[in-house]
């Protein structure tokens, strides 16, 4: 069996969602998440590994670089945004990724109509952007605990020799 190209599951927003709507018409269930995905560590693969289990397919929102700016400040990201998306894209358990620009994924998410909106982290449902839409329309939200020990702010302060 060929393995099609990894640049096949990077999508443009108006591309996804049609993908996600002929997914929809084939009855398969839609889990969504995002994050900025900098430095890919064993955390991210726990979460979006996680959030895979939650559907048949799994749509990877990733933050823009201006984004992550805005979010993380000077310096980062310190991969640009089309090296992560192919990173992240290149992952199996990962069926279509999109980068977005917003200060939060709700477009994204309203695009697409997941079933299931997974995020890690110490949040509630009404804290998690697109999560009162999804409930709306009759998905469901996960929310996967953090594995503690592994952030990108970390390991850039390590290799920088900077606070951990």
């Amino acid at each position: 069996m060929k393995i099609p190209p990894v640049e096949s599951k990077i999508f443009s927003l108006s591309a996804l969602a049609e993908k996600a709507a002929a997914w929809k018409a084939e009855g398969r269930t839609i889990a969504f998440t995002n994050g900025c995905f900098d430095i890919l560590h064993a955390g991210h693969i726990f979460s979006l590994s996680q959030a895979a289990a939650e559907g048949d397919v799994l749509v990877v929102a990733v933050n823009a670089d201006a984004s992550i700016q805005g979010l993380k400040g000077p310096g980062r990201p310190v991969n640009q945004e089309q090296s992560r998306a192919l990173v992240i894209a290149s992952l199996c358990m990962v069926d279509a990724v999109v980068i977005f620009s917003e200060p939060t994924p709700l477009q994204v998410i309203v695009a697409v109509r997941p079933d299931v909106l997974v995020k890690g982290g110490d949040y509630t449902p009404e804290q998690i952007a697109g999560s009162k839409e999804v409930i709306g329309w009759g998905g469901r939200v996960v929310i996967n605990p953090v594995i503690k020990g592994f952030s990108t702010t970390s390991i850039i302060n390590r290799i920088t020799g900077g606070n951990p």
